[in-house]
């Protein structure tokens, strides 16, 4: 009960605080004229016919790319790196992490941490303009372990596109 008490205290404290600072505004002196000034007109700028960027349609890579990011577009600054991770397990591998399409834009480096088995690492840095299609594969189920078990053909894909700029 004094809990409860103590809380709905506390929330009614803050609730007046945060009231009071809503309702002030600040003006030129101490008396305002009850006018509100237009708003500045915008310069009109200069008609420009421009290529789209190659940022356009991306997100810039922060991070190292995971499973979750398949599908997915993203961009990389020249001389930056990509540092990618799939985890998998020792019955469903990923398959080694290729590339295609400019793939002078992209240059394997050294991934430089060991990966338990079943895991896919690469790492890569922009090395020239140009859109690469990474991708990896891995089995959707385990192979049987007995004589005689249902097995699955299914592959699960992973694949992200990477626009260096």
């Amino acid at each position: 009960m004094r809990r409860t008490t103590f809380h709905r205290a506390s929330l009614a404290a803050a609730s007046l605080l945060l009231l009071a600072g809503c309702g002030s505004q600040g003006g030129g002196g101490d008396k305002g004229s009850g006018a509100v000034s237009p708003k500045p007109t915008p310069t009109p700028t200069p008609s420009v016919t421009s290529t789209p960027t190659p940022s356009a349609g991306c997100t810039p890579v922060t991070s190292e790319l995971t499973t979750a990011d398949s599908g997915r577009t993203f961009c990389l600054a020249q001389d930056g790196t990509l540092r990618i991770t799939l985890d998998g397990t020792e019955q469903r591998p990923w398959k080694k992490i290729t590339a295609a399409g400019d793939t002078a834009a992209l240059k394997e480096i050294n991934y430089g941490i060991m990966l338990r088995g079943g895991d896919a690492g690469s790492a890569f840095q922009a090395a020239a303009a140009g859109t690469v299609t990474l991708s990896a594969t891995r089995p959707l189920c385990a192979e049987p372990t007995a004589p005689g078990g249902v097995s699955c053909k299914g592959i699960q894909e992973w694949q992200v596109t990477v626009k260096v700029n």
